[in-house]
């Protein structure tokens, strides 16, 4: 009797349990209703624009700020590298803020304990970890002459592991009777979040280290064909592109790809005449970046022959065209602009579907006329984790520079090992090397 006695408790605990558990995460299933339209208009243009129709009122100030988002990045670009770096971590800390802060509002969820604090927490952890490789990588001239970074560097993966550790013993204790279902959701939330935000912002910046051309065409692109595609959907757009994004047209999609195209072909040979722009950063002990270098082949105008059915085409005009000389990196640039057109946009179809989800127009209000950050951001990151695949597959290649810093970093006996074992690959590749040794 005592046995079944119990058992009914423990049922009717459970029952009452999943019960209230489903009342409190009920929020989880319906998001909040999204707030009235409000006028976006900055104070300084409303009597400007205060006979215009909402279309064309918007056109002018979405066209204000990208003019003043391109003279920004203009400025980054005169200022050097570490106005670049500056300038990611502070977007991707912003673009972190507006995604965890539409979990808050959208599940009320502020009353969590220390949910906020984890958050940022994670983000802490994440960027030490991502940007501590980084250092080791490009910075290892100032690591080794501080033997406190040394450590640091030599531990540096244990530290990161130990960190994280911490947060997640933070966020267990934490848990609190009735909010387990939501608490986890957030916990996940969080953690996609970072995936999306940090590992690619970090990404970006790989891609800066490599030689800032990598880094100013394809955001240009993006730019571009963000501009065009809005230009020529505004003007000509008829046919809807896509469900996701009522206003995208079939029109402004192929409108942007062949401008993009044009621009991408254009910028890259501007800019590969310029070493600044194509050398690696090598950054000194004493913080100063070297970007004077020997160009590299892809940054080097070469002779190509033009294909046939080309040369029939212009034979037809009267031009008889049998090579040209260009940069190998414009032909890359075709890569890149395409992707740029036509996959890359599908990160701000993705951005689109979350804010239909919980019925939110944009990630924020930080920029009058084109919403928050990350409603810039959406197509970047996905556009950077392009660049950085195709540059480890297509271009980078191991450099004695790059290796040097790792080889100094190890002890004198892991050295001798290493020279020895080279040493006898050498000779049996090359057996005249050997008379050098």
């Amino acid at each position: 009797m005592e046995t079944n006695l119990r058992k009914r408790n423990l049922e009717q605990e459970n029952n009452t349990s999943e019960q209230e558990d489903h009342l409190t995460d009920s929020s989880i299933v319906e998001p909040t209703e999204p707030p009235k339209p409000k006028d976006e208009t900055p104070e300084f243009m409303k009597e400007a624009l205060k006979d215009l129709t909402p279309r064309w009122r918007n056109w002018w100030i979405r066209g204000l700020f990208t003019i003043l988002m391109i003279g920004y990045f203009g400025l980054v670009i005169y200022l050097g590298t570490f106005a670049f770096m500056a300038s990611v971590i502070l977007f991707q800390v912003k673009c972190f803020h507006e995604i965890i802060t539409i979990g808050h509002q959208v599940y009320k969820s502020y009353d969590l304990p220390w949910f906020r604090t984890l958050s940022w927490y994670f983000l802490i952890c994440s960027n030490y970890f991502f940007y501590g490789e980084t250092a080791m990588e490009h910075f290892a001239a100032f690591i080794q002459s501080e033997k406190h970074m040394m450590f640091l560097a030599k531990y540096h993966r244990l530290i990161s592991f130990m960190l994280y550790l911490v947060g997640f013993m933070l966020f267990v204790l934490s848990l609190v009777k009735k909010r387990y279902r939501l608490q986890f959701f957030m916990f996940g939330w969080t953690h996609v979040t970072l995936l999306i935000i940090v590992t690619q912002s970090h990404l970006l910046l790989q891609n800066l280290l490599e030689g800032i051309i990598w880094l100013i065409v394809p955001v240009s692109m993006v730019i571009c064909n963000d501009i065009m595609a809005y230009m020529c959907g505004f003007f000509f757009g008829r046919t809807p592109l896509i469900k996701l994004s009522p206003k995208k047209t079939w029109e402004g999609f192929i409108g942007g790809a062949f401008f993009t195209i044009i621009f991408g072909w254009l910028i890259s040979g501007f800019l590969c005449q310029f070493p600044t722009m194509t050398c690696p950063s090598e950054i000194s002990s004493s913080f100063s970046v070297n970007l004077d270098c020997v160009p590299l082949p892809t940054f080097q105008q070469t002779e190509y022959q033009v294909p046939l059915f080309i040369r029939v085409l212009l034979k037809l005009i009267n031009m008889d065209v049998a090579s040209v000389m260009i940069y190998p990196f414009q032909l890359h640039s075709l890569s890149l602009s395409i992707f740029s057109s036509s996959i890359a946009p599908f990160g701000g179809f993705f951005a689109s579907g979350f804010k239909r989800a919980f019925k939110i127009k944009d990630f924020g209000d930080t920029i009058p006329g084109h919403g928050g950050l990350m409603d810039r951001f959406d197509c970047q990151y996905l556009m950077a984790t392009f660049v950085n695949v195709y540059l480890h597959t297509f271009i980078k290649l191991p450099t004695p520079k790059k290796l040097l810093p790792m080889i100094t970093a190890m002890t004198a006996a892991d050295q001798i090992v290493l020279f020895n074992d080279l040493k006898d690959y050498l000779a049996n590749k090359v057996p005249e090397i050997y008379k050098y040794f």
